[in-house]
């Protein structure tokens, strides 16, 4: 390396995260829009994007050629690297868990499924998850930053338990976070050969979906931006505030699926009555159109599937549709007068709720709430296949982004 390289990348080193950031979630393209965006010269975006290029994170093109008909000289395009270094992401759901590795730019490189039960002991489940991550991580020989694991509970922090894991049979309490790094460490998963074992983190799978939608879906450009979906059973609801997730004092905001929207509505887990829980979940909706879900397979599919293929011919199935996107509706805007987000993202058989009428779902928000009347809220289908393991991988790069060289050894 020159002494002017030296320099220049010496000036440029802590822009290092924000220059990985602005690729990771494509808001760089090409060196230019790097340059640009970074307030920096010219000769020090190219230092820093040689250095992410040398640290194994990114492409640099290394003989850019201009569109026909443009002016001017040709900018470097920057790419994620496709054999660059991976997250091992996790997914524990009533109907079962899913492992993958993410590379940056939520690329998901490889999947596997798990089983179609969750064990009672959470330490069975998290480690049959790990191990089948870690046997990803054998058979692509992919490096391993860090790995994420997303539950359907709230994750207290700094502590790292599952506080009310209501649609699996787990103890309140049980320490998610601790058990995976645990399982990490048994199964061998490190960030080199004979390395360190690599950070564990573990969130509420709504939390990190939304934190996914945000930097690589639906969410993208939003500042306060509103995350609902229903998991497998239940619903959840997360707020990402100028690109962080606002998780309140100790990571238990956020719990909208117990808003009351029908008070003489459904029992629900929690005590009370008619939340959106249990009036606007897969099982609702199967209730309300007199079907009954089969006893193999995801839940979430099976319910997403009907409307898709006979909300259009079926009444009753319509009529069940409807009802569920009116419940939607009612606790959408309660949230919308309390929040006023920017944009409103709806996942899991919410996305199919918006997606078979969004102009009722629209309509109800604008109708009940003061904001919607006085300006429409976005109202938009996830765009994610697999955002809650795209947002547990997040979590896993969050260190990478912030420091590259520090995270991945200089």
């Amino acid at each position: 390396m020159t002494q002017t390289r030296t320099t220049r990348l010496e000036r440029g080193r802590s822009a290092l995260g924000p220059a990985l950031e602005l690729v990771h979630t494509g808001q760089a393209p090409t060196r230019a829009v790097l340059t640009a965006e970074l307030g920096v010269t010219r000769a020090t975006a190219g230092a820093v994007a040689a250095e992410l290029e040398a640290l194994g994170l990114i492409t640099v093109d290394a003989h850019p050629t201009a569109p026909v008909g443009s002016h001017g000289r040709p900018s470097h395009r920057l790419a994620i690297d496709p054999a660059g270094p991976v997250a091992l992401a996790a997914q524990i759901h009533a109907d079962g868990y899913r492992a993958a590795l993410v590379g940056l730019g939520g690329r998901i490189v490889a999947t596997a499924p798990g089983c179609g039960t969750v064990d009672a002991d959470p330490a069975q489940v998290i480690s049959e998850v790990v191990e089948v991550g870690a046997e990803l991580l054998r058979s692509t020989g992919r490096r391993c930053v860090g790995a994420g694991l997303a539950v359907p509970s709230a994750v207290a922090e700094p502590e790292g338990t599952a506080l009310n894991p209501l649609h699996l049979a787990w103890e309140a309490g049980a320490p998610v976070r601790d058990t995976f790094r645990a399982c990490l460490a048994e199964a061998g998963v490190t960030g080199r050969a004979h390395g360190p074992v690599v950070t564990g983190f573990a969130a509420n799978d709504l939390n990190v979906a939304a934190l996914a939608e945000h930097r690589h879906g639906a969410g993208r450009g939003a500042r306060h931006l509103l995350v609902v979906g229903t998991g497998h059973h239940g619903v959840g609801g997360a707020l990402v505030l100028d690109g962080r997730l606002h998780t309140g004092s100790s990571g238990l905001a956020m719990e909208v699926g117990h808003l009351t929207v029908d008070p003489e509505g459904r029992p629900c887990h929690c005590g009370s009555r008619g939340c959106l829980d249990v009036e606007t979940d897969p099982v609702a909706l199967f209730d309300a159109a007199g079907r009954t879900a089969e006893t193999t397979g995801s839940l979430l599919t099976q319910a997403a599937e009907l409307i898709r293929t006979e909300y259009a011919t079926d009444p009753a199935v319509r009529a069940a549709t409807g009802h569920l996107i009116d419940r939607l509706g009612l606790g959408l805007a309660g949230l919308v007068n309390i929040l006023n987000p920017d944009r409103i993202v709806l996942a899991g058989l919410h996305r199919a709720l918006v997606e078979a009428d969004g102009e009722r779902l629209c309509g109800v928000v604008a109708d009940r709430s003061l904001w919607g009347r006085s300006g429409s809220v976005p109202v938009l289908p996830s765009e994610l296949e697999h955002n809650s393991l795209v947002g547990a991988a997040e979590l896993a790069w969050q260190p990478v982004l912030d420091d590259p060289l520090g995270a991945l050894g200089g």
